[in-house]
């Protein structure tokens, strides 16, 4: 398994990844799904930042991505990032995360980023577990900032310190 910078050809297996996480599950609180336009320019915004978008391939098939940007906008943000991560269903527990998400981390350190943030939604345990496990701490719980599946959800975000 490899991790790499994502590329056009990469659009539809991505979608084929995330699309369902956003339809189906409350691991992200974004309820409208991704279309090729909107990969396409995410993946060039990133590159346009500075910042990355890597997807984990094997055998020439895309098993997850993660990707980073600045945590806010604005010069005082600068050096403070959130990472996305998804993973397909046949990619949990075989270190395809553990490796994305160090590739991610190592590439925002390399810019000189100071710390990460995950936002994780308060009910996926997996992402508090795997997180926690990658030296993320909880730091603050956003208490019903979303809405998805008819109710309000709590985001718990989690920090890094890069350097």
């Amino acid at each position: 398994m490899t991790t790499r910078f994502a590329t056009h050809a990469d659009i539809a297996a991505l979608l084929a990844i995330w699309n369902p996480v956003i339809r189906d599950t409350i691991v992200t609180l974004n309820a409208v799904e991704k279309t090729a336009e909107d990969l396409a320019q995410m993946i060039a915004d990133k590159a346009a930042a500075g910042h990355a978008f890597l997807v984990a391939e094997d055998a020439g098939r895309v098993h997850g991505f993660a990707s980073y940007g600045q945590f806010r906008a604005g010069i005082g943000y600068a050096r403070c990032m959130e990472h996305t991560i998804v993973l397909g269903p046949d990619a949990r527990g075989h270190g395809i995360g553990r490796a994305l998400i160090t590739a991610i981390e190592d590439h925002a350190r390399a810019g000189g980023a100071h710390s990460i943030f995950a936002g994780v939604t308060a009910e996926n345990a997996q992402g508090h577990a795997f997180h926690a496990a990658m030296g993320y701490t909880h730091v603050v719980t956003l208490r019903e900032v979303g809405f998805k599946f008819g109710r309000w959800l709590d985001l718990h975000l989690m920090q890094k310190f890069l350097t």
